[in-house]
């Protein structure tokens, strides 16, 4: 249990002990600074500790702000500071300091609590004090200001100010208009009954799963019931995020779920409206693998671009100007953030259409706008970097060769490749990128199946990409490597299994992609939760993304087409496998050993 020292004298009438026992604190009261270290030394060193003026008076949710927050190792607000075990060492340096200083006493219009603070910054520790908005915490120095400071509490409904921050402060219009006024209160019916987001991200999973068997019934009652339960799914998905804010129950653990669960119910509900649109006598395997890979490499853009300037200096450009201009008017603002698709718009368009077209036309529809908006993004983000002076950091560069995903063949070849690297133009990566990925997909769609065309432009491929990543990718349009990659990769698999006409291979393809993108996916999310890329080890055993390319290739080139659609299916089960159990066994092990807690607040997917 984490303990909270209450220092100073009490104060009759006040709430703040039980406040305190409200939140979870083991509570200790200190008449002073000696008295204060004593009981923080105390302390079990595996838990979170917090120092709190007993003269403290402000809205419980500030104190839960401040005190219980999992994502911050140091935090602090007006009259109370705290630190999770890693940072005990930092807190116990600097309440020694205080207590050596102040010679063990309590100043009557001080606060020991903000004094510890202040030796924090002197420390330059990283101290988090969170956004209070109207909430109040403050710590008066006599009974005027206390008498003020109630009467500001009271003013202030602790309850409205937390069910609203439990929404996140940027989302889609259809979110955030038809989804959140209602979903934050699922969410605190979820927390008043103990439930976790993790729970609520389950739940949110299976409801998709079920979605997708009710569309792969292929009955116009299946397809109905697929779209209500794919809409009541994202609403779940919402109320997971917002009772993690509501109840600041962060976990790295929850952030890798909610984003991984987001991309598997998305592509199995794909699946499900495929296998429906089969049992009607429509092959649309072609279809849903098009939207997948097109979904998946817009996220690949978002990611990179993202990852390339996130650290850079002097990130200014008029094309970002002229974006954060139109921000300032309103009605652009919604315009702007339905274009480019988010999930609640194309959840709630893929639930429409299903429930009263047929799966053809809700995939000709999702290829059209997810087509748009992946235009309509990448374009501004290629004239951002064009006109932009930015100067990116190694960190972005790794990023970015971690996200290309190069295997053995490719590394080999870049090292024989630097030289020459270094002597071509900036745009070279990008270039090459695109042109390697563009000759085998180009080569595997204008050939007959089996011909060996594409075999030598899989080889191709090979050199290019390593040319391509042959040295930093810190150029300008750097940054669109890894979607080229994903794109050369993702379509000649789609490309190959649609020439080899065979009844399932085009479903052997979607498998063999879906887990090659959950590979892709988790690489991102472990950069984005600082765990670095996956090992090498793993990049290496499923032969990074042009050691797959070549293979496949190989296999088109050697096998029948009925025994090619048995190859990919192995593949795909092989690649599967392998990333799955070590993606669990990695996120499981960060969240026991109490890797930092997560949460992704970022552009809605």
């Amino acid at each position: 249990m984490p303990t909270a020292i209450l220092t100073g004298q009490p104060v009759p009438g006040s709430s703040i002990e039980s406040e305190l026992r409200s939140l979870g604190f083991d509570v200790h009261l200190a008449t002073g600074a000696a008295d204060t270290e004593t009981l923080l030394a105390r302390a079990p060193s595996e838990e979170r500790v917090a120092v709190v003026d007993a003269r403290f008076v402000g809205h419980p949710h500030a104190l839960r702000l401040g005190l219980t927050d999992p994502r911050f190792p140091l935090a602090a607000i007006p009259g109370a500071v705290t630190a999770q075990p890693a940072a005990r060492q930092a807190l116990t340096r600097a309440m020694a300091r205080e207590n050596s200083a102040g010679g063990g006493t309590v100043l009557a219009v001080d606060s020991l609590a903000d004094r510890i603070t202040a030796a924090l910054d002197a420390d330059g520790a990283a101290v988090h004090r969170p956004e209070l908005g109207s909430l109040v915490a403050a710590v008066p120095a006599d009974p005027q200001a206390r008498n003020e400071a109630r009467q500001a509490v009271a003013a202030v409904d602790d309850e409205a100010v937390r069910l609203k921050s439990a929404v996140k402060a940027r989302d889609g219009f259809v979110t955030t208009f038809f989804i959140s006024p209602y979903s934050r209160y699922i969410a605190r019916w979820c927390a008043r009954r103990g439930l976790t987001p993790n729970q609520v991200t389950t739940a949110s999973l299976i409801t998709a799963l079920i979605a997708a068997g009710c569309a792969a019934t292929g009955t116009r009652g299946g397809f109905v019931a697929a779209g209500v339960l794919l809409i009541a799914s994202f609403v779940l998905d919402c109320t997971d995020g917002q009772l993690a804010r509501y109840s600041l129950q962060y976990s790295t653990l929850g952030a890798w779920l909610d984003a991984t669960f987001d991309r598997a119910k998305e592509y199995a509900y794909y699946a499900g409206l495929a296998l429906g649109a089969a049992r009607g006598g429509d092959d649309v395997w072609a279809l849903a693998l098009g939207a997948m890979v097109l979904q998946t490499c817009r996220h690949v853009v978002d990611f990179s671009f993202n990852e390339a300037n996130h650290d850079a200096t002097a990130n200014t450009s008029p094309t970002a100007a002229l974006s954060d201009k139109l921000d300032s008017v309103g009605w652009t603002v919604w315009v702007r953030r339905m274009i480019v698709l988010p999930i609640g718009e194309r959840w709630a368009m893929i639930a429409v259409l299903t429930a009263l077209t047929t799966p053809r036309i809700t995939f000709y529809a999702l290829l059209i706008g997810c087509a748009f908006s992946a235009t309509y993004t990448t374009a501004g983000r290629v004239l951002r970097s064009l006109t932009r002076k930015a100067t990116r950091t190694d960190r972005a560069a790794k990023a970015l060769a971690d996200l290309a995903d190069s295997g053995p063949l490719a590394e080999a070849a870049a090292r024989g490749l630097r030289g020459t690297a270094r002597r071509l133009p900036a745009v070279t990566a990008p270039a090459v990128a695109l042109l390697g990925g563009a000759a085998v997909v180009a080569t595997a769609a204008l050939t007959g199946f089996g011909g060996p065309w594409p075999l030598v432009a899989a080889i191709v491929y090979v050199l290019t990409s390593a040319l391509a990543v042959a040295r930093p990718l810190k150029g300008a349009l750097d940054w669109l490597v890894p979607p080229f990659f994903r794109a050369a990769e993702y379509l000649t698999v789609l490309v190959l299994a649609a020439k080899a006409d065979v009844n399932g291979a085009l479903p052997a393809a979607f498998g063999l992609v879906s887990a090659v993108a959950y590979h892709h996916y988790d690489t991102v999310y472990r950069i984005r939760g600082d765990e670095g890329a996956p090992p090498q080890w793993l990049v290496r055993t499923i032969g990074g993304h042009e050691g797959r390319t070549l293979v496949i290739c190989a296999l088109a080139v050697l096998l029948t087409a009925s025994q090619f659609k048995l190859a990919l299916t192995v593949l795909a089960v092989a690649v599967a496998l392998v990333v799955l159990v070590e993606s669990i066994r990695f996120w499981v092990a960060a969240h026991k050993v109490g890797a930092p807690a997560v949460h992704d607040e970022g552009e809605p997917a």
